[in-house]
Formats: structure tokens, C-alpha cells, sequence
């Protein structure tokens, strides 16, 4: 992953990663990464730096900040560092949808909420902002991504809580895929990163399907509604095949569980019979509308169904995909390894998840020399994947 840049400067400051209890795992395979890519660093910094300019704790065996939120018994928490934090190039993680971490109020267990991993990622913030040299914040899953937009008398928490985390003095936000990267419009003088698992995807379903040949005859790239137009324009580009897209006939007459029911899935596109089609989107949230869709392309004649989704959320269990699986609507899920998922999924023949723990630490490393990220670009590995796959074939 890093091997294509070149390092024209030293650190802004020692990196360090502190992360919520929601993204232990991940922080893990990053700061495992992170320490790897150190030690290779080294060697190029010596090419080019005197010994004496290397900042203190360059390549330390762990990455990782010693901190807890623990909780009072009414509920209310706070974030303390158990260890020094002055001068350091910060890099906070949570993963706010992760729910399966609990906390007693008053004797009563409660699930941590977007709402609690969220409150907790500002105290970690407040513990050490006078502290650090600069604070970063990475959250796969943006926080209120879905209320990204004013309709009517609504609120606009998104923008709120960008706002909100550049008043604290945050000074770059981290996320992927976001649901609408506009949001970014409520913090324009503040560093706003957005990145795409795009990549991840494609080398993960290369390395499912060995024989898999890429072309317009036989593969297409589907999107399931408006929202994902961008996502499957780029991927279709890359890969050099056509595109097709859903859009959602809806009932706004009704109201059902805050939106307006979801009539009908028309298709606009090319034939999809006899092609290997992949769906690609942020998110997989209750899965009724990727279920849809899946099964409205297979009635069409599609000969595999891939759904590839960034985040996958599983908010309404696993039990609708083993039924759809079971007649056959889809092949295959692929999700990324961003947000918390429980183990129970890993043991479904329909699941498999893309690691982009590297290119997370990648992106932490690059910015922590203030360097482009530009090495890391997702059409350039993508085209060297497929000249990969040609010469296999």
C-alpha cells in the first residue's frame, strides 16, 4: 500500500491512535499496519534525513493510546488518558454504529447508542484537545450521514455535529463513503476526507472468483437507487462495462416509519440476462431495498448477483438474506470490515467481508507527514488488479 509514495518530509508530530472501545478491532488491524509501514519508513527517512531529525517515538511497537470512558451509575461518563498525550498528532476512532458494548443506568443495562458512542468520541476529544498537537477524528460511519438534508421542519444533525467537532478544535475529519459528501458544505474551511472502499471491493471478489472474466458481455455494475449513481458510475468506468439503475417508485401518501413506502423498483438500463451484475451502495440498513432489487434482477435473467455495500448494518437480523439466499435472489454480500458486525454473520455462505484495515492506516500515515493521498488513488490499483487477472487468464 505505501510502497508507491515517496516521503518528502518528516512527521508533523508523533502519531498516536486513540480508540473508542467501539472500534477496538479495527484499531487493532490498523495499528498493527501502522507499525509495519513504520519500520519500512525508516529506511526511506535515513535515504533522505540525517538520523537527528527523526521525531521522538517514530516506529514504536503499538500506536495505540492507553484510554477508558468509564461510567457513573447514573449513566454519565467521562474519558480519561492513561498516559501523556501533550504534543502528539492525535487520531481518534469510533465506530458509532456499534451497539453490542452495554452500560448500566440505575441498575438497567442499556445498548450504546450512535447517540452514546458519539458523546463519548467528544470526551475523548475534550480529554486531550489542550493537549495535542492536533486532533484528527476517523468515523467510518459519519454520524447522522442519513440526516444530511432539510425537507421541512426538521433538524440537520450532520452538519450540527461537523460544526460541532471544528469548534472543538478538530482539525481533519475522517470517513468513508459518506451518504452525501455535500455535507462537508457546513465546515468549508475544515478538513473534510471522504474515501471509497471501491478497491477493496474488487480485489475482494477477484480473489472469490479466480475464474471471474470482467468485460461488457458479461459483467455490469447496477444502482440500486439515485443516491448511488456516483458510486456505480465510477466503478462501471473502471471496469470498462455498462451500467444499469433502479430508482424507487414511492407511495407519498403514506407514512411508514418516517418514509414515504417504497411502490415499485423500475430498471432503466441495458439487458442484464445472462450477466454477472454487481449492486454497490453506502449501506446495507434493513436490506429490503438491496433484497429488491437483487431479486428484480434475477427475474430479469441476471446469472449472478453481487451486492457490494460499504457498511453493512444488518439492523433487521440475517434472517430475510438466508431466505433470499435460499431462493437464490443473490450470490453473494460483501461488506467492509468499517463497522461492528456480530460473529454470527462470518458463518453465512453468503457473506464476505473486504479488509481496508491497511488503506485506513495508510490514509493515517500519510497525513500524519502531511503528505497527498493521491498514491493511494482507487482507479489506478483497480486497473492494475484487472491487468493482473488478464495475464492470470
Amino acid at each position: 500500500m505505501t510502497d508507491n509514495y515517496t516521503i518528502e518530509a518528516i512527521p508533523v508530530a508523533p502519531l498516536r491512535l486513540a480508540s473508542h472501545i467501539s472500534a477496538d478491532k479495527l484499531a487493532r488491524e490498523v495499528d498493527a499496519a501502522l507499525v509495519e509501514y513504520r519500520r519500512n519508513d525508516i529506511i526511506k527517512l535515513r535515504e533522505k534525513f540525517d538520523d537527528s531529525v527523526l521525531l521522538r517515538d517514530f516506529a514504536p511497537d503499538s500506536f495505540l493510546l492507553d484510554l477508558e470512558c468509564p461510567r457513573f451509575g447514573t449513566g454519565e461518563a467521562k474519558a480519561v488518558f492513561n498516559e501523556s498525550v501533550r504534543g502528539i498528532d492525535e487520531y481518534i476512532l469510533c465506530d458509532i454504529t456499534n451497539y453490542s458494548n452495554t452500560y448500566t443506568v440505575s441498575g438497567f443495562t442499556n445498548h450504546m447508542s450512535p447517540d452514546d458512542n458519539y458523546q463519548d468520541m467528544k470526551r475523548i476529544i475534550g480529554a486531550s484537545i489542550s493537549k495535542a498537537h492536533r486532533v484528527n477524528v476517523i468515523m467510518p460511519f459519519l454520524y447522522e450521514s442519513r440526516q444530511h438534508k432539510r425537507e421541512k421542519r426538521e433538524s440537520l444533525d450532520c452538519a450540527m455535529a461537523l460544526e460541532e467537532l471544528v469548534n472543538m478544535g478538530v482539525k481533519n475529519i475522517i470517513t468513508f463513503d459518506a451518504h452525501d459528501p455535500r455535507v462537508q458544505n457546513s465546515i468549508p474551511l475544515n478538513g473534510f476526507d471522504s474515501y471509497m472502499p471501491t478497491y477493496a471491493f474488487v480485489k475482494a471478489i477477484l480473489a472469490k472468483f479466480p475464474d471471474m472474466i470482467i468485460n461488457k458481455d458479461t459483467f455490469m455494475v447496477i444502482s440500486p437507487d439515485e443516491g448511488a449513481m456516483g458510486r456505480a458510475i465510477f466503478l462501471a468506468n473502471n471496469l470498462g462495462v455498462d451500467m444499469g439503475m433502479f430508482y424507487k417508485r414511492r407511495d407519498y401518501s403514506k407514512v411508514v416509519n418516517g418514509r414515504n413506502p417504497i411502490v415499485a423498483h423500475e430498471f432503466l438500463g441495458s439487458s442484464v440476462k445472462g450477466k454477472t451484475v454487481l449492486i454497490v451502495d453506502d449501506m446495507i440498513s434493513s436490506g429490503d431495498s438491496m433484497l429488491d432489487t437483487s431479486r428484480e434482477l434475477k427475474e430479469r435473467g441476471a446469472k449472478a448477483v453481487i451486492v457490494c455495500c460499504t457498511f453493512g448494518l444488518f439492523t433487521s437480523g440475517y434472517g430475510r438474506f438466508d431466505d433470499a439466499y435460499g431462493k437464490e435472489y443473490f450470490d453473494l454480500v460483501v461488506t467492509t470490515n468499517l463497522n461492528y458486525k456480530p460473529q454470527e454473520i462470518y458463518a453465512r455462505d453468503w457473506y464476505m467481508e473486504a479488509n481496508v484495515s491497511r488503506y485506513l492506516a495508510a490514509i493515517i500515515n500519510a497525513f500524519n507527514y502531511n503528505m497527498s493521498v493521491m498514491g493511494f488513488s482507487n482507479a489506478q490499483r483497480i486497473q492494475r488488479a484487472l491487468r493482473e487477472r488478464e495475464a492470470q487468464l
